[in-house]
């Protein structure tokens, strides 16, 4: 019996016991109980800015966000056992809403599954039933909303989608989730005062982390769905109209080759359409939720962000950087090589190490990072990183520049062609496709989808 059967066999239950919402002046609180019976209880919470004439009291659609953010979190407690059963107690699931959080978690877990060498299927991994009844008897009532909330993450790609809108004369507000150094900067650098960022709380109980210390399961879980639900309640207490993500369309493409396994779940179309399909059909704010980047790959997107080099020395998109502070680079990580390599057709070699701080490219370390970047290898790395053509058409064009230059090629590039990789055959012809590519599977408005057509073809 392996690990995940003895855990299943062990703890056979998880139940989502409750949820709490309290009011002050300026806050409203979210606290969650979950509970691995027989092993654990997790109290993680939120607090979320309180504007004035807003109140959650007997208000039945903020209970069903504070109700679906719960669930969201949920899943990042219940993958310590995988207990097959998950009771919630404290909120009403029709069993067509139980077959669209089964999705989101047996898809977003796809690289949990896959690291962990579970092999399970969506039908048996788990059964949630659903045993509770929200506590409000009110419908919500309805206000007009307008304006933009836009998720910012501290990178280049929510910092293009920012500098766009307001650039287009649009009205924008941001959101994060426990500001950092990077998301104030870029808040700042677009020129918005310190009051258009809405920071919410996010509080992890990290006695998970000592259950994974001792050997219980542990890995990647949809944290996108987290941001999500979240930006929901954001943009419902402070009646913004639009959430406007910035995920590209590069964010689809499998992580492991052949398998539907996919690091960024929740950051794909497919999950955007499940969203926003579920917003208007069990949330009813009605509020907007899209990906303004959507139709765009991640080379399309650098080579826009990079016009705006006031955000060049303020941007980080390291997902280990972001743990300390203030952010940083790593320059350890996959994702630290994949933005210096997507960078590289744009930038000069000394550009590069002034943002990152050290020659990246030449860094023998890192070899087996851009083995798989490059799709040399059986997947990519579990990051969110670029499609493996648009890595291998950024390093191509790079590698043309250094040789056009007489300069010297740096390892990685050096390794490339010594592979036999590199060719200039059609590189000028899939460099002008990929540039003038846009994606029809989007949720885009007409107004934000001329703006970003306009914005496209300025850089053509």
């Amino acid at each position: 019996m392996n690990k995940f059967e003895q855990l299943r066999n062990e703890y056979p239950c998880f139940a989502f016991r409750s949820y709490n919402i309290t009011e002050s002046q300026n806050t409203i609180e979210v606290d969650y109980i979950f509970e691995i019976n027989g092993l654990s209880v997790f109290h993680p919470s939120w607090k979320f800015a309180k504007p004035e004439n807003f109140t959650a009291k007997n208000n039945l659609a903020f209970e069903r966000l504070a109700f679906s953010l719960g669930m969201a979190e949920a899943v990042s407690y219940w993958k310590a056992t995988c207990s097959p059963v998950m009771r919630v107690e404290c909120g009403e699931l029709s069993a067509e809403q139980v077959q669209w959080w089964k999705k989101l978690y047996f898809l977003g877990l796809g690289e949990f599954f896959y690291v962990n060498k579970i092999n399970t299927d969506i039908d048996s991994f788990i059964d949630i039933q659903s045993a509770g009844k929200f506590n409000s008897t009110s419908e919500p009532e309805f206000t007009a909303l307008s304006g933009c909330l836009v998720p910012i993450g501290g990178g280049k790609d929510s910092a293009l989608t920012l500098e766009t809108l307001i650039q287009a004369g649009m009205n924008c507000r941001c959101y994060a989730i426990n500001k950092r150094n990077s998301i104030t900067a870029t808040v700042r650098t677009a020129g918005l005062p310190e009051n258009a960022l809405i920071t919410s709380e996010r509080h992890f109980d990290r006695s998970l982390v000592d259950l994974n210390s001792k050997g219980f399961l542990n890995g990647h879980t949809p944290f996108s769905s987290v941001v999500a639900f979240s930006a929901e309640i954001t943009a419902y207490i402070n009646r913004l109209k639009y959430i406007v993500l910035s995920n590209e369309d590069s964010a689809n493409e499998s992580t492991v080759a052949g398998q539907d396994v996919n690091h960024q779940y929740s950051k794909s179309f497919e999950f955007e359409q499940d969203f926003h399909n579920y917003e208007e059909k069990y949330l009813k704010t009605g509020i907007y939720y899209f990906s303004f980047l959507r139709p765009l790959a991640e080379f399309q997107i650098t080579k826009m962000f990079v016009s705006h080099k006031k955000y060049l020395s303020v941007f980080r998109s390291c997902n280990l950087g972001s743990k300390v502070s203030p952010d940083i680079w790593c320059c350890k990580c996959p994702k630290c090589l994949f933005i210096c390599l997507i960078l590289s057709p744009f930038l000069s070699r000394t550009e590069l190490v002034e943002i990152f701080g050290k020659d990246l490219l030449d860094d023998i370390s890192l070899e087996g990072y851009f083995i798989e970047l490059i799709g040399e290898s059986s997947h990519k790395p579990f990051e969110c990183v670029g499609s493996i053509s648009e890595v291998n058409l950024a390093v191509k064009l790079a590698i043309r520049k250094y040789l056009n230059e007489n300069q010297k090629l740096p390892f990685l590039f050096d390794k490339y062609v010594n592979m036999g990789l590199y060719s200039t055959d059609n590189l000028d012809e899939l460099n002008e496709k990929i540039c003038r590519s846009f994606s029809e599977n989007n949720l885009l408005p007409d107004k934000f989808k001329n703006i970003l057509i306009k914005e496209t073809e300025r850089l053509l």
